[in-house]
Formats: C-alpha cells, sequence, structure tokens
C-alpha cells in the first residue's frame, strides 16, 4: 500500500518532482498523496522522464518499450491530469507539470469518484498547510516567487489615482456595468504618483497587471473548481465563496478542457467570472509571467495557500504584490472596520483613532510588509478612507516562464536541473534558449549561475560578454 511505501517507486518520483523549481520535499504525507494519484508502476516509469517536453517516441526510448505501448501510458496519465498533453503539427507533446501550481491543484479541479478525494484533500491540508516544509519550499525560498497578485481594477479606478495605460481600447466587456476593465480613475485624486514611471507624474498601469487583459488575450480559457475551496470542504473548514471560478489558459487550458477538468469558456464570460470575483471580495493570484500567463486563481482569505502563507510568512515574500499599496485617509476613516474583515491577509487592523472627544473613535492602520496591494478594502470603504498608491519601487515581473523558471532556479541552487538532465539530454534548441535568458540577468544572477553550472563553456560565454 502506498501509505507504507517510503523508497522505492514514490520516493524516485519525488526525487524527480524536485528537480522542478519548486518542489516537493519528501515525507510519508507525500508519498501517500503520490500512492493515490498514481500506481507504483507509474510513479516508476513518471520518475524516468524528462524535465522539458516530450513526446511518444522518446518516453518509448527512455522506457524501453514500443510506441504505441508508451502512448498508452501518457494518454491514461493525461486523462487523469498527472501530465498535461499539447497538440502539436507533429503529434502530442507531453509534460509532467511540477506539483503547485499543477498536479495537486488537478486532481481536485473537479468532482470525481476514480480517487478518494476526500482522504487526499485530508492529507494535501496536513502536508500543505500544516506542515512548514512544503509551504516554505514553495512559496518562501528565493527571491522570484512562483505567482503574483493582480491589482482589483475596479478599485485601482476608485482610487482616483491618474492611470495611464497603453493607447489602445480596453476589452469590449468592460462596458458592461461592474465589468473589470476600465482605465480612468475618478477626478479625486489620492495618494502620490511617486511611483510612476520617471518623467510625466503618472502612473503607468502596464497591460500584465490587468487580469482581464490575460481573459482578453488567451487562446484558451478554461474554468474548474477552486482546488483549495475544494480541499477545504473535505475538512470542514469551506467558506462561502464561489466555487466555479478559478481559470487557466493557453496550453495548459486546452489540455485540461479536453480531459473534463476544466470548462471552456470564452472571452465575455471570463470577464464575466472576473466581475464575480470583483464582488465576492476574491484576490487574483496568478503565474508571475507577464506573457502567456497559465492560470489565474481567484482566492479567498481562509482557504487560499498563498494566502495563508502571506498571512504566516509575510516578512519573506512568499508572493508578488502588485505595484499598489493601501494608503489610510486618516480624517476619512470612520473605523468600521470593514478593510479588515475583507483583507484576505490580515494585513488591516483597528487601533485607537485617540480622538479625546471621541474615546471609543477606531482607525485603520496597514501594515506595510503584509499588504498586496490587491485592492480589495478600498472597493468596500464607505468613506472613500483607502486607496491605493503606487509602491516606491516598481515590482518586477519575469517576462515568460522560461524567464521565471531559470530566474527560480538559480535562486534555489537548481539551474543544473533545468540544463543538465540524466534522464534525456535537452536539444540545442532548448539549450540556447536558457543560456539566453542567463545572458539577459543582472552580473550578480550571472555569477550565481556560473558557480552553480561549473561550466567552462557559460563562464567563457560569460566573460566575452561582460569582459
Amino acid at each position: 500500500m502506498a501509505h507504507a511505501t517510503t523508497r522505492g517507486a514514490y520516493a524516485a518520483l519525488a526525487e524527480r518532482l524536485n528537480r522542478f523549481p519548486q518542489g516537493a520535499p519528501p515525507s510519508d504525507l507525500l508519498y501517500r498523496i503520490l500512492g493515490i494519484l498514481v500506481s507504483e508502476r507509474e510513479a516508476g516509469l513518471i520518475a524516468r522522464l524528462p524535465i522539458r517536453p516530450f513526446d511518444a517516441p522518446k518516453a518509448a526510448r527512455i522506457w524501453g518499450t514500443s510506441v504505441p505501448e508508451a502512448r498508452k501510458v501518457l494518454d491514461g496519465l493525461a486523462s487523469r491530469a498527472v501530465l498535461l498533453d499539447m497538440e502539436t503539427p507533429d503529434g502530442p507533446v507531453y509534460i509532467l507539470p511540477p506539483p503547485m501550481a499543477g498536479f495537486f491543484e488537478f486532481s481536485m479541479m473537479r468532482v470525481r469518484d476514480d480517487v478518494d478525494q476526500k482522504l487526499l484533500s485530508e492529507l494535501f491540508y496536513e502536508y500543505i498547510t500544516m506542515e512548514d516544509d512544503f509551504i516554505l519550499a514553495l512559496f518562501t525560498n528565493g527571491e522570484t516567487q512562483l505567482g503574483r497578485v493582480f491589482v482589483n481594477e475596479e478599485a485601482l479606478d476608485a482610487s482616483g489615482l491618474p492611470i495611464a495605460g497603453p493607447p489602445k481600447a480596453a476589452p469590449a466587456p468592460s462596458a458592461r456595468p461592474g465589468a473589470p476593465g476600465g482605465r480612468a480613475g475618478r477626478a479625486r485624486k489620492a495618494g502620490s504618483t511617486s511611483g510612476g514611471l520617471p518623467g510625466d507624474g503618472v502612473l503607468h498601469v502596464l497591460d500584465h497587471e490587468r487580469a482581464s487583459e490575460v481573459v482578453a488575450t488567451a487562446t484558451h480559457m478554461g474554468v474548474g473548481t477552486c482546488y483549495c475551496r475544494h480541499k477545504a470542504g473535505h475538512v470542514g473548514k469551506s467558506c462561502t465563496a464561489p466555487m466555479e471560478i478559478c481559470m487557466t489558459f493557453g496550453g495548459t487550458a486546452d489540455s485540461l478542457i479536453r480531459h473534463g477538468y476544466a470548462r471552456r469558456v470564452d472571452v465575455a464570460e471570463g470577464m464575466d467570472l472576473l466581475a464575480e470575483a470583483y464582488g465576492n471580495g476574491l484576490v487574483q493570484f496568478g503565474e508571475n509571467v507577464q506573457r502567456d500567463v497559465n492560470f489565474i486563481c481567484n482566492c479567498c482569505g481562509c482557504c487560499c495557500e498563498a494566502m495563508i502563507a502571506q498571512r504566516r510568512f509575510g516578512s519573506l515574500h512568499p508572493v508578488h504584490t502588485t505595484n499598489f499599496i493601501a494608503r489610510v485617509d486618516d480624517p476619512r476613516c470612520n473605523g468600521c472596520g470593514k478593510c479588515v474583515d475583507a483583507c484576505p491577509v490580515a494585513a488591516m487592523t483597528l487601533v485607537s483613532a485617540n480622538d479625546s472627544t471621541k474615546p471609543r473613535k477606531r482607525r485603520a492602520v496597514l501594515a506595510d510588509d503584509l499588504c498586496l496591494g490587491c485592492g480589495v478594502c478600498a472597493r468596500v470603504c464607505p468613506t472613500d478612507g483607502l486607496a491605493l498608491a503606487p509602491r516606491e519601487a516598481r515590482v518586477l515581473t519575469p517576462v515568460d516562464t522560461l524567464h521565471r523558471a531559470v530566474l527560480m532556479a538559480i535562486e534555489r541552487g537548481k539551474l543544473q536541473d533545468c540544463i543538465f538532465d540524466n534522464r534525456a539530454l535537452l536539444s540545442h534548441r532548448a539549450m540556447a534558449a536558457i543560456l539566453g535568458v542567463i545572458l539577459r540577468l543582472p552580473p550578480a544572477k550571472q555569477v550565481l549561475a556560473t558557480e552553480q553550472m561549473r561550466s567552462r563553456y557559460l563562464v567563457t560565454i560569460l566573460r566575452h560578454v561582460n569582459p
């Protein structure tokens, strides 16, 4: 039984998973989780797969089987969302996603009877929420994190900041009442614009900072059950926030849709879902990249693992914030406490207003280190006593998944796992792409990369580029 397995195929699979920049620390709990999701034979096969995408012939060569037999195994794993299969002109290409954001979530994105989801939820809760090893490894190692927060666009407009965006029209659905995506703020100015781009006194809100832009431009878009709230429901800790509201995009969405783990939606419905999330005070937490975002979760503070990590380890910066921060206008604040209730990470508290004429009066105070800059608090303030202001320095977002993965790997000492895979050699194209990212990094990161690689080839290249 899987619960008694502490070595062998499941340990090998755990080692394979830990070649990802965001891994899964091995433990009996992890082996039990893997034992529910895959058989011992499948675990042994998956443990031998390469890190980069591969096709059935490559898997067949690694496993020493026929191509049809390998394809049957791969398609079976993809049908259970353990692997993702991407359609290409040359046939399907497969990839093993990391545990998170990956096949841990996928296992709970629909109600299913082929696995014991209650037991799985209990194991997830203990492994991820109760123990520190996984959450620290996932959210706090290194400077570059897996996910980032998107600003609540309705709150941004309501803050009255003079917002400048690229010279193009907002998505058509933004014309509907309550839909996100508007660019112009109210006339009243709240806060300073000192964090904007220099020279114009205006805060530039870039396309990649808007969840509505991700929705409007996605090649594929699917919606599925919220993993966090589904899991919480099985352990008696669920809330009343919407369940069918977490979104995936691109090739990930296409694979999950084809296998019934997500439902395909169009742009109009995607915008409606985003407006529903705003209306329920949920935070948009998505992949920490500018281009080709793979997921956006609409998170509550009570169930979401990222929000829980921010509350517990905020000083370690487990998630990337927006470029905004909440600011309290003391004269307007009436101490009602609605912002305290709305904040998903307990960044807002109430203290005495120190008003001798009103000794019971309170006012809101923000813990800057915890603030996500999501804007949920500003939306619920009845007196306009809260607004979003730009942060002093812009938060930098990796360009794409490869850029993020290389940064995370360098910071976590796993770059060699991105480049050298003893299960299968990477192509020259893949090597060139990774080296291209490294060459565009700041010198300090290049030095870290060189130390980890200990490669004369890489050292020579870097010295040539940076004499």
